[in-house]
């Protein structure tokens, strides 16, 4: 299961990972979203170890959704060594997810 992550957190969860890391940007009142969440779960299960997976909500944190720019939801980013390597906006197939993240 994916693993949440705050304004507060996002440096250390995500940023100063030495494992790859996706990030779901999402909001309860996305239908999308919804959508998708059982998939970014799943994603974390097939990828423990060898990567990380977070879902921020953008309704609580705000300043992180604005940093990256996020104007869509749901918005998918993959991190790599602390730097945005990849970025999927709008619902996936988990092959997508998976693709980006390099599994």
């Amino acid at each position: 299961m994916a693993l949440a992550t705050t304004d507060k957190t996002f440096a250390a969860d995500v940023l100063s990972s030495d494992k790859p890391v996706l990030v779901d940007f999402w909001a309860p009142w996305c239908g999308p979203c919804r959508m998708v969440a059982p998939i970014i779960d799943g994603i974390a299960e097939k990828t423990a170890g060898t990567a990380k997976v977070f879902k921020l909500n953008m309704d609580e944190n705000p300043r992180t959704a604005q940093q990256f720019g996020i104007t869509g939801i749901p918005t998918v980013i993959v991190f790599r060594n602390g730097a945005k390597a990849a970025q999927l906006v709008g619902a996936q197939p988990e092959a997508a997810y998976l693709k980006a993240l390099g599994n």
